[in-house]
């Protein structure tokens, strides 16, 4: 196997399961094993330590010594810390972006929020409310800051999914109906409160691990 198709197939391994780790079916702590994983995608080990390394890397994983690579578990500090950082990031992004926003955007990001708000699943809530976080910032034209929140809306989606699979409520998102108010009145600081205040919501629940224990879920429900 030449070096160039290994790192192909690093690349493919490591977008699959990191899909499953945001997804949540793979749990916090789980151990991801090499023999396992090899055989399903059918190649060498070789390729599956280089997924894993990218894992790493992108703080979904961790190799613990005698203990081998486990999913990276997280606590209510990770999850302030992403909340904090999203607040700081999308409110810059917000004031940049304001003064392009259209009512054609700004109407989009209303029905969107709408839709979201008759999700009977997280799954379908969770796209939702990025699509309307995304719509209103990306026209700040800041594609590096943009970037940058995007890898925070994906850790966010895994503390979700990581305790919100299930039990799932349809709700009304007023903070996306305030915020969206205040940019047609052309209140661009209280639409950026009332933003900043939103994106640090944190829900908190007990759940059901695979194995039958109970953990605390924190996640940002914004």
């Amino acid at each position: 196997m030449t070096e160039q198709k290994r790192d192909t197939i690093a690349v493919r391994i490591s977008q699959v399961l990191a899909e499953r780790i945001v997804a949540g079916e793979i749990e916090p702590g789980a151990r991801l094993r090499q023999d396992h994983i090899a055989a399903e995608f059918g190649t060498s080990h070789v390729p599956v330590r280089e997924a894993f390394r990218r894992l790493e890397a992108q703080g979904l994983a961790v190799n613990e010594p005698r203990r081998g690579v486990r999913v990276a578990a997280f606590d209510l500090n990770e999850v302030k810390e992403v909340a904090e950082m999203r607040a700081a990031l999308e409110v810059l992004a917000l004031r940049h972006a304001a003064p392009h926003l259209t009512p054609a955007i700004l109407d989009e990001a209303e029905a969107i929020t709408r839709a979201g708000d008759k999700s009977h699943d997280v799954q379908s809530w969770e796209a939702a409310n990025r699509r309307f976080h995304s719509l209103i910032l990306k026209p700040c034209a800041m594609p590096r800051l943009l970037r940058t929140i995007d890898d925070l809306h994906q850790a966010s989606a895994r503390f979700l999914f990581a305790g919100w699979r299930s039990e799932w409520e349809a709700r009304t998102d007023h903070d996306h109906l305030a915020i969206l108010a205040a940019l047609r009145r052309g209140q661009t600081d209280q639409a950026c409160q009332v933003l900043a205040q939103h994106v640090q919501w944190i829900g908190h629940k007990p759940v059901k691990t695979a194995r039958g224990a109970t953990r605390n879920a924190f996640a940002i429900i914004g």
